[in-house]
């Protein structure tokens, strides 16, 4: 098969095309997949730059994202048959193989159905982001009908899949972006407000939405000054859902203290890096009920471009500039 290998850390010139064996199933519960298309995202790169969890393990095919056609069932497969098509997040981070090649193997208990109404390149483009997006709003800011939601790089990968998640739980939306385009963008997909960060003080504009309250939950997909400007921002006993780590002076953590909020981490990639299998069926049946959501018309996907496998390194590139809209796909012959 055709494979895109990392062979040491460093920028995108690290990737090889190469030819490989078809993995074995490794297990009685696995699938082999022939895949379509890989899905792009930013922690492809970080751990691209430093071999982040693969310091003994190189090279390695990389790539968290997948959709494809199950091609072969272990014998205690009960979920899939061969010719079914699954997409999921699965692989890419130093324990099992990535999506940056034709063929990969993941126990059944990951994979989703794809959904019907979308392309494997779309489908592809969905599990990292939607859970990212879901398990933030949902399971950790505990986000409800009502409310108000400032999310920061609203017209990004995991961005725009978070407001309409927000949306269809019927909570008002404030974004965050750097266009007039970014902007038409996500108020199509359901956002009340939209804040030019490079014109407006992000800050007053929140407040002034809120009637000088502030929002109840503020989405941090960015990190640095956006996370630490996010308490400002936010009312008191508010709630911060970062992904990112983070580091603040002195006088913003005095604001969060003196309004009581809550920060709160939001790591996807727990439960595969800690290897706890039940959370990761939970993410499983969270790409299912998205998959019905995008099937009823409630969440779509956007994708600014499509490259095929040999462009990962192109894509990475492109991913690194942190101006995309939507996902970057590697669609694969």
């Amino acid at each position: 098969m055709k494979a895109i290998l990392m062979m040491a850390a460093g920028g995108p010139e690290v990737f090889q095309t190469t030819e490989l064996p078809i993995p074995e199933l490794p297990g009685p519960m696995h699938l082999l997949v022939r895949l379509h298309a890989a899905g792009i995202n930013p922690i492809d790169t970080k751990v691209r730059k430093s071999a982040l969890f693969y310091p003994d393990k190189l090279p390695a095919i990389l790539g968290c994202d997948g959709a494809g056609v199950v091609v072969a069932v272990g014998n205690a497969v009960t979920r899939f048959k061969a010719g079914d098509e699954i997409f999921f997040c699965n692989g890419g981070l130093g324990g099992e193989p990535g999506t940056y090649a034709q063929y990969t193997t993941i126990h059944e208990d990951f994979a989703a159905f794809k959904p019907h109404t979308l392309s494997m390149t779309e489908a592809a483009a969905v599990p990292l982001t939607l859970i990212t997006a879901w398990e933030a709003l949902i399971d950790r800011a505990a986000l409800i009908a009502g409310q108000t939601v400032l999310i920061h790089a609203a017209a990004g990968g995991v961005g725009h899949l978070a407001v309409q998640v927000a949306k269809n739980l019927g909570a008002r939306i404030a974004a965050t972006v750097s266009s007039e385009e970014k902007a038409a963008f996500v108020k199509s997909l359901g956002a009340e407000l939209t804040i030019n960060y490079k014109k407006e003080n992000v800050t007053q504009a929140a407040l002034n939405w809120t009637n000088n309250q502030g929002v109840d939950i503020v989405f941090d997909t960015v990190g640095g000054d956006t996370f630490c400007n996010s308490f400002a921002a936010a009312r008191v006993y508010g709630k911060i859902v970062t992904l990112l780590q983070t580091t603040c002076d002195a006088d913003h953590l005095k604001i969060a203290r003196l309004r009581n909020q809550s920060v709160i981490y939001e790591l996807m990639l727990t439960p595969s890096l800690l290897e706890m299998h039940d959370a990761r069926c939970a993410q499983r049946r969270i790409l299912e009920a998205g998959a019905r959501m995008i099937d009823d018309g409630k969440l779509a996907i956007k994708i600014s471009d499509t490259l095929p496998l040999e462009g990962a390194a192109e894509a990475h590139q492109m991913i690194e500039t942190g101006h995309t809209t939507g996902k970057i796909v590697l669609h694969i012959d």
